[in-house]
């Protein structure tokens, strides 16, 4: 059965982590929450409370506190008598996540376009050129990483604080989810980049929100629908329109 591994420098991470002034829940939820985006801790993965704790230097209460935090938001699930595990893969989960992410990032992104400068929308547009560089030689997750630089950039400034908090636990929850979905359907890169630009022109031309809104949103679900077309073409039709 496979347990959590020794970390090559806990106690550097731990007195880090300290330093920041998070409690002790706060610093081990970030710690198991990086290996499982950095898929170190995979799907299935059993992570062992009292082995985190000793990585950590905490007791297991904190640990705990963490784990039901990760539980919450469906990157971990625990059943009574075998212990907490790293949430398997499950496509209606990212399909909930994406339909989650359309409304949550679309609102997010429009509330924050009137607050956004000339800068950040040019580095918008210099992250959207990186990405485009990479299509000749395409790196999935080389491109889903610019591609949520890009995405931060533009709904970060957003005035709401629990609606950020939302749009980054989803990406998040997409993050263990799926490495990239580009992986899956590379073709949807150059569309996506292209709808990118369109973004940032409705941004700079101050556009009415709800124009802005409804066009991330969309770009959003677009990516969603390639990857369902993708690998579930028989269940797409099936589907609700959103």
């Amino acid at each position: 059965m496979t347990t959590v591994s020794q970390g090559e420098t806990p106690g550097r991470e731990a007195a880090q982590s300290a330093s920041t002034g998070q409690s002790k829940s706060q610093r081990a939820y970030q710690w198991i929450k990086e290996r499982i985006a950095r898929q170190e801790y995979t799907p299935g993965y059993r992570l062992v409370l009292g082995a985190i704790a000793g990585e950590l230097d905490m007791s297991v209460v904190p640990v705990r506190e963490a784990i039901r935090q990760l539980e919450a938001e469906g990157l971990v699930t625990f059943e009574r008598n075998v212990g907490a595990r790293v949430s398997m893969v499950d496509d209606s989960q990212y399909r909930f996540s994406m339909q989650a992410l359309s409304i949550l990032e679309g609102a997010a992104t429009a509330l924050a376009a009137r607050r956004l400068t000339v800068e950040d929308l040019r580095h918008a547009r210099q992250v959207n050129a990186r990405m485009i560089e990479t299509l000749d030689h395409f790196d999935p997750r080389a491109f889903t990483r610019l591609n949520q630089e890009f995405h931060s950039t533009l709904f970060e400034k957003c005035a709401n604080p629990r609606l950020l908090e939302l749009v980054q636990a989803e990406w998040g929850r997409l993050g263990h989810l799926r490495d990239s979905t580009f992986s899956f359907v590379p073709g949807r890169a150059q569309e996506s980049v292209q709808e990118h630009e369109n973004i940032v022109l409705l941004i700079e031309q101050g556009a009415p929100l709800g124009e802005i809104e409804k066009a991330a949103r969309r770009h959003r679900s677009a990516t969603l629908d390639a990857y369902m077309i993708h690998e579930h073409p028989d269940e797409v039709l099936g589907l609700p329109a959103f």
